[in-house]
């Protein structure tokens, strides 16, 4: 049965109930624009850091509650106590995994007070969590993973490669904001993207002052040796 994975603990194959209702909310731009006086022209600065940044979005559950035989209502009543004390024992956002979309996860806090419809011996818990803008990758690009491979969405890339001298090289990020990658290299290195050169050390280097675009990013790698990328798509 589809249901929800949150803490290492599934909503059916932990809890046993299933799902009455999902919403999955979508976020929205946020939008910074200045209007000018006396005029019908206005600025967006909303990408005046990098990306177009986005709002929250929300993600709401309904599970179905039920318990029959004697002492059923007491009996449910605990399972709404432990699937509420479930869902609501986290420490800041945490990995949601939704059966409905294999391959990804969201990022999620329950902030508000669960709601619950109950007739005795069964009953509706409600539980909305406030979830990061981007669903994200469970694998890094370039994963082999036919099992999750979506022909739709997904690109087959090559992100590990030799130079010897300088070399251009093309990485796809098929998500919607920036991404920022983890790079390893065998040696010192210098690269090109988008008219700024980036200098990495030999070892594991995050640089999150260099964004892959949505789309096409060509790079100019300069070194000789071996370079990885490791990066995560994010989707709306």
């Amino acid at each position: 049965m589809e249901g929800i994975r949150f803490l290492d603990k599934h909503s059916y194959n932990d809890f046993g109930v299933t799902l009455a209702e999902r919403s999955i909310g979508n976020p929205e731009k946020e939008k910074m624009k200045v209007k000018v006086t006396f005029s019908n022209m206005e600025y967006d600065f909303s990408r005046i850091y990098g990306s177009q940044p986005y709002s929250p979005r929300e993600l709401k559950y309904s599970f179905n509650l039920f318990s029959d035989g004697s002492n059923s209502n007491q009996r449910m009543n605990s399972m709404r106590t432990r699937i509420i004390n479930w869902v609501m024992n986290s420490d800041g956002k945490q990995k949601l995994y939704d059966d409905a979309f294999p391959g990804y996860y969201f990022l999620a806090e329950v902030e508000e007070k669960p709601d619950f419809d109950d007739n005795y011996n069964r009953g509706v818990l409600t539980v909305k969590f406030n979830a990061y803008s981007f669903m994200e990758s469970e694998y890094p690009e370039g994963s082999l993973l036919w099992d999750t491979f979506n022909f739709d969405q997904d690109v087959m890339q090559k992100v590990e490669f030799t130079i010897e001298g300088a070399d251009t090289v093309t990485l796809y990020n098929t998500g919607t904001p920036d991404v920022f990658p983890i790079i390893e290299a065998s040696s010192a290195m210098e690269i090109s993207l988008n008219g700024i050169t980036y200098t990495v050390s030999a070892g594991i280097t995050e640089k999150a002052d260099m964004p892959l675009v949505s789309g096409e990013n060509e790079l100019t790698i300069t070194g000789n040796g071996m370079i990885k990328f490791a990066f995560y798509k994010e989707m709306i």
